[in-house]
């Protein structure tokens, strides 16, 4: 906190607040303790605010903007201008004089914004607008050359070097020029030369017929599926070579082909796919056309046609030495094919490979890249011009969102975190945040002490969002999961909004004050429904056993029924009546009692019932604040932002008839009042009343054999 700067605090929300009236408020914001600040961080997406504005605020582009982020950019601004004022009156437009040309960002700016109006035919003009910037800045995006370090292929001066870049961007592709566009720079041109030297370097190890590629990948395909059987045939032909016994062993033994004699043999004959390639011989010669095992004819055939023709020409029969150098001339090209490298530009020739490390167009990409590089200053300048005007323009909301609240609390703006209005239960909630994970939302949300309902929001075209809004006024008694209403946002769209999701805190004092009476209320409701369910059940299965009972018995036979009476049950009821109406007696006559007190009672036993109630809602709703729910959102709120009581009002409307109006009390389908509800309470009331005070009299009921009431000490007879 400064030492010498007189800042102007006001308390809004609970909480001190500085505010900002003039330049010099900005100038010497840099000594305010961040401590006293309403944020220290707010994300850059999600807020109703130019998001344009946040990105050139946001300088390390993490997505956040932050304390010193704010503070640099006030003081960039502030030393832009003559009259720093200006920056807390927004408007779209700077005029020249008011620029600062004292300070080397202010000169180039000036500069800047003169070379902007003479490129856009207004050298006369004295004023330049947003709007003037952003078309230059769009122009000059679309261009060529636009200072971003990034060529295109339109970039180039002619298409030998257009299609160089076409190739570099098929091999390399990811960059993008400010235009939005693919492009390459630097590092990517110097990546793909790169990979064409390793790609020449790695093809200069290759045998002159490997890069016939086509034709060995699919001879080595055929070799790979016949390797295995051939190696097995010439070592069982090598064994013949060391002792002539071993023909008749390794040779198929005669019982294998009995085994076979009685089942069918299917047309591939994969019955015997495990028996000798041919016939084992000492000659160890490997027919390549008769006398193959029918099970590997088709792979053997292939084999010969893809690889013995390609490499030792047309043969009949393959001998053991044959066989050995095909399979180092394989091996050799399978290891050759592993080392591949360059394989970004394999798509290219490799004869176009050479074309390109020779023809020397590496200088010319590299020269045309720093031609790019060389209009840099001029493109961040006028940038440095569309900056000024933008801050011009909404520094000022930002500041009374981050540094102060004062938009929050104001009856004219809305902050920048609020997305709309959400109508629903007969209210308007002004307090409506977006988000994305509701259930993350809530986690954290819930500490904010409010009453909030999640909502999904849709729209007849597809659009969907999501939304949490604070009811802060009213009561919650049909708020319920499922509930519709209606959503409009800042731009005045309506959406279809359903509650998803409830987390209940107390919304009003009133609402605290009879919750136990309408929860009283429910419970009899529910216990109620639940034994006229159970009578009904009852009923219902007493009747189905009379009526079975009659249709099955004979009435010649069956014996004359007879009245009973469940006397237990009458003596129950009576008990049930009786304490019930000696408990209302004795209640009565202690309040009767009071006398003139009689109001005092009153009060004292609503407080009795209501007072926990009422205390728990008001200490919760003194709780109730901002923050949680903004920092559920990506916010570093710096404080309690309270909603109070008649702050809560503002935020969320209930429904109320306009000033003026007049109500017709006159309901044409309202219920017809009749007095024997009351006439039998009253009764219910007055027998209650006098058998209670029988009771009380005489100590005795007539429903128990001994007293009930003992209303004092019996004392012993006295002696004599």
């Amino acid at each position: 906190m400064s030492k010498s700067y007189p800042w102007l605090f006001t308390r809004i929300g609970g909480f001190d607040q500085v505010l900002l009236r003039t330049g010099e408020d900005l100038r010497h914001l840099d000594e305010l303790d961040p401590k006293l600040w309403a944020a220290l961080a707010c994300p850059v997406k999600g807020l109703f605010f130019d998001e344009k504005t946040l990105q050139l605020i946001d300088v390390d582009n993490d997505g956040r903007v932050r304390v010193p982020e704010v503070i640099k950019a006030v003081k960039w601004a502030v030393d832009c201008l003559k009259n720093p004022d200006l920056l807390l009156q927004p408007a779209a437009e700077i005029s020249l004089a008011d620029i600062n040309d004292a300070t080397p960002d202010g000169a180039t700016i000036l500069n800047s914004a003169r070379t902007m109006l003479h490129i856009l035919g207004k050298s006369d003009a004295g004023v330049i607008t947003l709007a003037d910037a952003e078309a230059q800045q769009t122009a000059l995006v679309a261009a060529p050359l636009n200072g971003d370090g990034i060529i295109l292929a339109d970039s180039a001066s002619n298409d030998e070097l257009k299609t160089l870049i076409n190739e570099i961007l098929a091999a390399f592709p990811g960059v993008v020029d400010a235009s939005g566009k693919p492009g390459i720079d630097l590092a990517t041109v110097e990546q793909f030369f790169a990979a064409c030297q390793a790609r020449a370097a790695w093809l200069d190890q290759a045998q002159s017929d490997w890069l016939e590629a086509v034709d060995y990948t699919a001879g080595y395909e055929a070799l790979a599926a016949v390797r295995a059987k051939i190696d097995d045939f010439f070592s069982r032909c090598r064994a013949t070579q060391f002792d002539a016994r071993a023909i008749e062993l390794l040779n198929q033994p005669a019982e294998a082909w009995t085994n076979l004699t009685g089942e069918k043999i299917s047309a591939d004959c994969h019955e015997f796919a495990n028996f000798p390639l041919a016939k084992i011989s000492q000659d160890a010669l490997l027919p390549l056309e008769k006398g193959i095992n029918p099970a590997w004819d088709a792979a053997i055939r292939n084999f010969k046609t893809k690889v013995v023709s390609l490499l030792i020409g047309e043969k009949t029969t393959l001998s053991f030495d044959d066989w050995n150098e095909i399979k180092q001339r394989f091996d050799a090209y399978q290891a050759w094919l592993n080392s591949e490298a360059g394989k970004e530009v394999a798509a290219l020739s490799p004869a176009r490979i050479r074309q390109i490390l020779q023809n020397g167009k590496k200088a010319e990409l590299e020269d045309l890249v720093k031609q790019d590089l060389a209009v840099q200053p001029q493109v961040q300048a006028f940038a440095s011009v569309e900056k000024l005007l933008r801050l011009r323009l909404h520094l000022k909301t930002l500041l009374q969102n981050f540094v102060n609240f004062t938009d929050f609390y104001s009856n004219d703006n809305r902050a920048v975190f609020e997305a709309g209005t959400l109508f629903l239960d007969g209210r308007a909630c002004d307090l409506c945040i977006e988000v994305h994970d509701a259930a993350k939302h809530a986690a954290l949300a819930g500490l904010s002490k409010c009453f909030l309902a999640y909502c999904d929001c849709t729209r007849p075209d597809g659009q969907t969002k999501s939304i949490v809004a604070a009811f802060t006024s009213g009561d919650s008694d049909y708020l319920l999961v499922g509930r519709n209403g209606v959503f409009y946002d800042r731009a005045g769209r309506d959406w279809d909004a359903t509650i998803t999701k409830l987390i209940e805190n107390p919304i009003s004092i009133p609402q605290a004050f009879f919750s136990p009476y309408k929860r009283l209320i429910r419970f009899i409701e529910e216990r109620a429904a639940k034994s006229a369910s159970a009578a009904e059940a009852s009923s219902q299965t007493l009747l189905e056993s009379a009526t079975e009972k009659t249709l099955t018995t004979d009435p010649k036979t069956a014996p004359a029924a007879k009245p009973k009476f469940d006397l237990s049950m009458i003596a129950a009821m009576g008990v049930a009546v009786g304490g019930i109406t000696t408990a209302l007696g004795l209640l009565l006559q202690s309040f009767f009692g009071l006398g003139w007190l009689m109001p005092l009672g009153l009060i004292g036993l609503l407080l009795l019932i209501s007072g926990p109630s009422v205390f728990i809602a008001w200490l919760k709703l003194r709780q109730r604040n901002l923050g949680p729910i903004l920092d559920a959102s990506g916010w570093a709120v710096n404080g309690q932002v309270r909603i109070n009581v008649p702050f809560g009002g503002k935020l969320t409307e209930v429904a109320k008839l306009p000033p003026g109006s007049k109500r017709n009390l006159i309901d044409p389908y309202a219920e017809k009042k009749t007095p024997w509800g009351w006439w039998l309470v009253l009764a219910l009331v007055v027998v209650g009343l006098a058998v209670g005070g029988w009771c009380l009299w005489t100590g005795k009921c007539p429903w128990f054999k001994s007293p009930v009431v003992i209303t004092a000490p019996v004392e012993p007879p006295a002696e004599g």
